[in-house]
């Protein structure tokens, strides 16, 4: 159970943090210097991880008919996941990314905690749920 438990901190954590850190405060929705087509692909991405939050809770909870079944599920969870949190990581490395623009304090990537805790937390869950 506290596998499950994981998983689901894992997922609320992107559906809840990329809500509030994306979409509602000063640095990107409301960021009048960032243009339309800037705010189009945030929209894309915070609605990417609350498809996959909601995927990843679905899997997680899911009642399964046989053991191997339940595997499944937690596999299919442990990517939904995870996805976005790698995702993120791997952003900072093109060239001219920054994960803080300047006008807020950057260059500076404190997202890579957040980022590498949530999915330690779902692939831990997984890995004992699955075990």
């Amino acid at each position: 159970m506290l596998g499950r438990y994981l998983l689901t901190i894992d997922a609320l954590g992107m559906a809840i943090g990329t809500a509030v850190a994306d979409c509602f405060n000063e640095t990107h929705m409301f960021n009048p210097r960032w243009p339309p087509h800037a705010k189009f692909h945030n929209v894309q991405t915070v609605l990417l991880a609350e498809t996959l939050s909601a995927l990843t809770l679905y899997y997680t909870w899911r009642r399964a008919k046989t053991p191997e079944l339940r595997r499944e599920f937690l596999f299919i969870a442990a990517i939904t996941g995870s996805i976005y949190w790698f995702a993120g990581l791997l952003s900072i490395l093109p060239p001219g990314t920054m994960g803080v623009d300047p006008e807020f304090g950057g260059p500076a990537f404190p997202q890579a905690k957040i980022f590498v805790g949530f999915m330690t937390a779902g692939l831990l869950g997984a890995w004992l749920e699955w075990r």
